[in-house]
């Protein structure tokens, strides 16, 4: 039936309303959906983006880490770091004192995402093992560095820990590595 020149039309409650509310009410109804899968895909990309960001960054990080590293080894490749107690001295120890060396180092959401697919299917979790050996490598290091002159360092040790929340079993996903020993110096022939 007609009423101001519009029809009106019956909703599932019996009542009446006219054909031009029910098409701007349809009109809104797509904004919302339009604005729901905006919103749906603003949700998703935020993610994506930030484990990209992440990997790159992360990526750089540690490359950069990787390379101070190994021209720092270079330059103390001549001070041995042995686990021994004992030495092929060229002759006798003159002093010798602690040296200490600490790192805490983390991993990058890129990896602990990786990491969460290798833990469902099981093996080597390849991302943590590059931070354990940048960790150790660089807490040898630090300990070196803890006494520069010495001439060798005897009875090395590494110890590990992680560092965990304590809401919960996961981590923060950050290991700490000390490495100590004893760095000697030895008599110089006169």
């Amino acid at each position: 039936r007609e009423r101001r020149g519009q029809c009106t039309i019956y909703d599932i409650h019996g009542c009446t309303r006219s054909l031009r509310d029910s098409r701007v009410r349809h009109r809104r109804l797509d904004r919302v959906a339009k604005m729901d899968s905006l919103e749906l895909w603003i949700s998703l990309a935020i993610p994506v983006v930030l484990i990209v960001v992440g990997r790159v960054v992360g990526a750089s990080i540690e490359r950069n880490h990787y390379r101070d590293i190994i021209e720092r080894e270079a330059r103390s490749r001549t001070r041995p770091a042995v686990s021994s107690k004992e030495s092929d001295a060229p002759g006798a120890i003159r002093s010798a004192r602690l040296a200490v060396g600490s790192v805490v180092v983390s991993v990058d959401h890129f990896k602990r995402f990786l990491s969460g697919f290798r833990m469902i299917f099981g093996g080597e979790v390849r991302s943590y093992s590059s931070l354990i050996d940048r960790a150790r490598r660089e807490a040898v290091l630090r300990m070196k560095e803890s006494q520069p002159d010495a001439d060798a360092y005897l009875n090395t040790r590494l110890e590990t820990s992680t560092i965990a929340s304590t809401a919960g079993n996961e981590g923060m996903g950050t290991i700490e590595v000390l490495a100590y020993g004893t760095a000697v110096h030895y008599d110089r022939a006169p």
